[in-house]
C-alpha cells in the first residue's frame, strides 16, 4: 500500500479538480502518439495517424485522451488501493490488448508535461513531485498484476 501525505492527496485531488480533460487529455495522448511512434501500433483502428498534424486533429485520439484521464478520476477516489481499483483494467491491458507497460510511462510522461504548461508557475517541485508518485502508481497498476 502507498503511503499518502495530506499534502499529496490534497495536491492529487486539486489538479484533477481544476483540470480540462477535454484540452488536456487530448493534447497529452496526442503528444505521446507523435513523440513516441511506436505506440501508435495500439490505435490502428483510429484511421489517419500518418503524422503530428493528423494526430492531434484527430477525433478518435481526442475521444480516447478525454476517456484516459476520465479512468484517472477512479484512482484519485481510490487512492488508498490503485491497484486493486485497475486489476481488471490492468488484465485488459496485459491479456487482451497485449500493451507493453512501459506505454503507460511514456503517456504518464506526456501527461505531466501537458499539465506543467497548463498549471504554469503552480506547477513547483513538490506539485511535480506529488504528481509524478500518483502517475507512477497509477502506472504500477495498470502493469500486469500476479494475483
Amino acid at each position: 500500500m502507498v503511503e499518502w501525505s495530506d499534502f499529496e492527496r490534497s495536491t492529487i485531488q486539486n489538479i484533477f479538480a481544476n483540470m480540462d480533460y477535454d484540452v488536456v487529455g487530448p493534447k497529452a495522448l496526442a503528444r505521446c502518439l507523435v513523440v513516441y511512434p511506436w505506440t501508435q501500433r495500439y490505435f490502428g483502428n483510429f484511421g489517419n495517424l500518418y503524422n503530428a498534424a493528423a494526430i492531434m486533429g484527430n477525433p478518435m485520439v481526442a475521444n480516447h485522451g478525454k476517456v484516459v484521464l476520465h479512468g484517472l478520476d477512479r484512482a484519485v477516489k481510490n487512492m488508498d488501493n490503485i491497484k486493486a481499483t485497475y486489476a481488471e483494467l490492468s488484465v485488459l491491458h496485459s491479456e487482451k490488448l497485449h500493451v507493453d507497460p512501459d506505454n503507460f510511462r511514456l503517456l504518464a510522461d506526456c501527461l505531466s508535461i501537458v499539465v506543467a504548461a497548463q498549471m504554469g508557475t503552480a506547477f513547483t517541485a513538490d506539485v511535480q513531485a506529488a504528481f509524478q508518485k500518483f502517475l507512477a502508481v497509477v502506472v504500477s497498476s495498470l502493469g500486469r498484476q500476479y494475483h
